[in-house]
């Protein structure tokens, strides 16, 4: 599929959702950008940056992949993830943490690593990252700050931007960029990836997801070809539409990178 049919059928699967939806989505051979700058409440795309910060601050010394830490029982808390399944007596690794706040976008282990990093610390690592409108106001499930309008934001073009930030290098050492988007290699929520063929083409992503929104973005590779995208959906009455237009994009960008 040649760049410019690329472009028209995203242009038409995103006119088509019922909900308010932004892309984008940068290839190489140029970028399609609808509404990528429009501000959303982020869900779960958040834990991206607050895995940064987490790298970040090991580089400094500040943290230790390895380090135990306790998971005291009042800090479990609902929604996605499997700690709050597991035995009274929790303790796990930091290293361990940031992998089940992204594989399996793990609440707990994100509130558990906000706490550790620090708020204030992940908001000024995204901004060293050049995020703009990316901001950390709240903890996971966090329903009364919610019912205060604190929310927690980002874009599409920041969601690329971190993306990027990662897979060329530019703020993590090597290994630790390459270590975070292992990490994101192993999501087992897959929206962009599940239209795609995984055996022919490596996709790095992290979903996010709220009643009425649908988001994911991913690292999409096949030989050298490279592509950056993040799709944002809010204001949807039906989830599934949500979701299967996200889906359709992957099948889009699967016969891009593959030249199909």
């Amino acid at each position: 599929m040649s760049f410019n049919q690329l472009e028209i059928e995203v242009a038409e699967l995103i006119s088509n959702c019922s909900g308010r939806a932004s892309i984008y989505l940068q290839t190489p051979e140029g970028i399609i950008d609808i509404k990528g700058q429009e501000i959303y409440s982020s869900a779960s795309l958040i834990k991206i940056p607050i895995l940064i910060e987490g790298y970040r601050q090991y580089e400094k010394n500040i943290v230790d992949l390895q380090e135990i830490v306790p998971i005291p029982l009042e800090k479990v808390t609902t929604g996605a993830g499997i700690i709050q399944a597991l035995s009274p007596d929790r303790m796990m690794k930091m290293i361990d943490l940031m992998t089940m706040m992204i594989i399996v976008s793990d609440n707990t282990a994100t509130n558990l690593l906000i706490n550790r990093l620090g708020i204030d610390n992940i908001n000024k690592c995204m901004g060293s990252i050049g995020l703009k409108s990316t901001k950390l106001q709240r903890e996971m499930m966090d329903f009364i700050a919610l019912n205060n309008n604190i929310d927690n934001k980002t874009t599409a073009s920041d969601m690329v931007l971190a993306l990027k930030a990662m897979k060329e290098e530019s703020f993590l050492s090597a290994a630790s960029s390459q270590q975070a988007l292992s990490i994101l290699a192993y999501q087992q929520f897959l929206k962009l990836a599940e239209g795609m063929d995984l055996e022919q083409v490596n996709v790095a992503s992290k979903t996010g997801e709220l009643p009425g929104v649908q988001h994911d973005c991913a690292v999409i590779s096949h030989g050298d070809r490279i592509v950056y995208v993040a799709v944002l959906i809010d204001g949807l009455e039906d989830q599934e539409m949500g979701r299967h237009t996200i889906v359709e994009i992957g099948r889009s960008l699967n016969k891009y990178v593959m030249g199909a």
